[in-house]
């Protein structure tokens, strides 16, 4: 086990390099001179001197990229040019808002997904999965942003049950907390559960079929054992990976949805850092989202093991 966790860590530390060059080599690369941004409305060449010389831009790339890792590392990303502030500090405020959407549409996502996928696979050519595999299809046609507006219109304003935007975090109240957070989870995780739903009834129609299942009905098991034990666990491999690799899609889903409902969570703070050309704001913030991913997709790796033994002895050979 320990051997196949060092191996995994060591690839996501050579991936976590090759993404932190690519992120400073983008930014880098945008159109524009970063000092007339960070200039604002003074910009005499003396000024456009002295900011370029404050913020070391005269280096050669492989000076600025060194001292970017360096800074980074003992976690200092930069000065916000739109706000002032330290930019850890503004993805640390905004980071719980992100991470309770995401842990709110990802249990969404897993209740429904699964739920109605195993039942689907469960009652094969019934009404039942002609149903599911009808709303998952609606799930992964309707629009982010449309289902976002119909919502708000339906629940907010025709029956204000939830409210239309804003955030309160839940340690103040969280019951106003969950009225904010209810239509923004569930826009965000409609599309990941038809994708889990999907996945998870073709998996378990696999394994309904194997020889394993049908002696495990053999042994005289009772239909809850077979389905639950044996068959689900099984395709929970799959399921899983879906989940890690969805990951893109709440982070991607998450910048439209936090601005329907005006959440101030990663996705506002991106867009805001895109218009006002905040470099040092977007650098930082990718750099997190992809740190992010990295880690996700590890914690993956890792379930894989606990899930099926057989991948951890293979991964550590």
């Amino acid at each position: 086990m320990s051997r196949y966790l060092l191996t995994r860590l060591r690839q996501s530390v050579i991936t976590l390099f090759l993404v932190s060059v690519v992120v400073f080599a983008g930014i880098r690369a945008l159109p524009g001179d970063p000092a007339l941004a960070l200039a604002g409305e003074e910009r005499s060449p003396e000024a456009l001197a002295a900011i370029r010389e404050a913020y070391g831009l005269n280096d050669n790339i492989v000076v600025q990229y060194g001292r970017f890792v360096g800074h980074a590392l003992t976690g200092d990303l930069g000065t916000s040019a739109r706000t002032g502030l330290p930019v850890l500090d503004s993805i640390l405020n905004a980071l719980p808002v992100t991470l309770e959407l995401a842990a709110l549409s990802l249990l969404l996502a897993v209740v429904l997904g699964i739920g109605t996928g195993v039942l689907a696979a469960v009652r094969r050519g019934r009404a039942t999965e002609w149903l599911a595999n009808a709303v998952a299809l609606l799930g992964l046609s309707v629009p982010t942003f449309w289902l976002g507006i119909v919502l708000v219109l339906a629940f907010a304003i025709a029956v204000p049950v939830f409210a239309a935007s804003g955030y309160v975090p839940f340690g103040t109240d969280p019951v106003d907390n969950l009225r904010r957070m209810v239509l923004p989870a569930v826009v965000l995780g409609s599309g990941l559960a038809a994708v889990v739903m999907r996945q998870t009834r073709g998996a378990m129609l696999d394994s309904l079929s194997a020889d394993y299942v049908r002696t495990a009905r053999a042994k005289g098991l009772s239909r809850r054992q077979v389905i639950g034990g044996h068959a689900l666990r099984n395709s929970l491999v799959t399921v899983v990976t879906v989940l890690g690799l969805q990951l893109g899609h709440l982070i991607s889903g998450a910048v439209v949805t936090e601005q329907i409902f005006v959440l101030p969570g990663f996705g506002k703070l991106t867009i805001d850092a895109v218009f006002t050309r905040d470099y040092t704001m977007l650098q930082g913030v990718v750099l997190c989202t992809s740190a992010a991913y990295i880690l996700v997709n590890l914690a993956v790796d890792v379930l894989y093991s606990v899930i099926d033994p057989r991948i951890r002895l293979g991964g550590a050979r």
